[in-house]
């Protein structure tokens, strides 16, 4: 697979287990024992994925989190958590994990949640490069350009992160069609989150907050009251 993997783990015993496995994947991973270390790292830039636990020394991961998906919207994070509760994966997941695994974690599991992410990734750029040919999306004021994945309103580029991206193109390309939580996360998101439905929530008002001239009366991006949100047909 030749890829490039940041495992931040304090744990060394951990953290030297998931290197070694993950090096019989032909990934090369590198290993940040806290937070800063970890934005330090990631900062140099070359990362295919990263592999974070929530419970940091210092800086803790939500905030890595938060801030390795402010540098970059496309690389995906597998977070790690030795809390089970509710809360705590949600949070996760919207500060911008794409996927999250409880401790103790079988080493079988993790590995195949890692090729899972890569074969997602790998998906949306087929994707993205078959859109290519399409041509921009216009929809009144609001361009999507898959080819440049790039947005604009009314010439003004808005900055959007890959989930961000995603999201707004799968609506735009079906105008009028409804979508459930549930269907969008299995088919945006890539795979089944059942019972955190409210995280679609989450990033379609930050999406409308970025595209809408009113984000509380949304000319785009619809709610479909006890349904789900469908993209505007005019």
């Amino acid at each position: 697979m030749n890829r490039r993997i940041l495992i931040v783990e304090d744990d060394p015993d951990i953290a030297r287990l998931v290197q070694m496995h993950l090096r019989d994947m032909e990934c090369r991973a590198d290993i940040a024992g806290d937070g800063d270390q970890a934005l330090q790292r990631f900062r140099r830039g070359g990362y295919d994925l990263v592999v974070l636990d929530l419970m940091l020394p210092g800086c803790d991961g939500l905030s890595v989190c938060r801030q390795l998906r402010a540098m970059s919207g496309y690389v995906p994070i597998l977070m790690l958590t030795a809390k089970s509760s509710e809360l705590d994966r949600v949070l996760g997941l919207e500060m911008g994990a794409d996927d999250y695994l409880t401790k103790p974690f079988s080493i079988p599991e993790l590995m195949a949640r890692i090729k899972a992410l890569f074969r997602r990734v790998e998906a949306l750029a087929a994707a993205t490069e078959e859109d290519d040919g399409s041509g921009p999306i216009v929809h009144g004021e609001l361009e999507i350009d898959p080819a440049r994945h790039r947005v604009s309103v009314a010439g003004r580029v808005v900055e959007l992160t890959a989930r961000e991206f995603r999201l707004l193109h799968h609506f735009a390309r079906h105008p009028g069609r409804v979508y459930s939580r549930a269907q969008l996360l299995d088919q945006v998101w890539g795979y089944d989150h059942q019972g955190y439905e409210h995280t679609v929530n989450t990033h379609i008002n930050r999406l409308r907050s970025k595209i809408e001239r009113d984000p509380a009366n949304p000319d785009f991006i619809l709610t479909v009251w006890g349904v789900g949100y469908k993209f505007t047909e005019d």
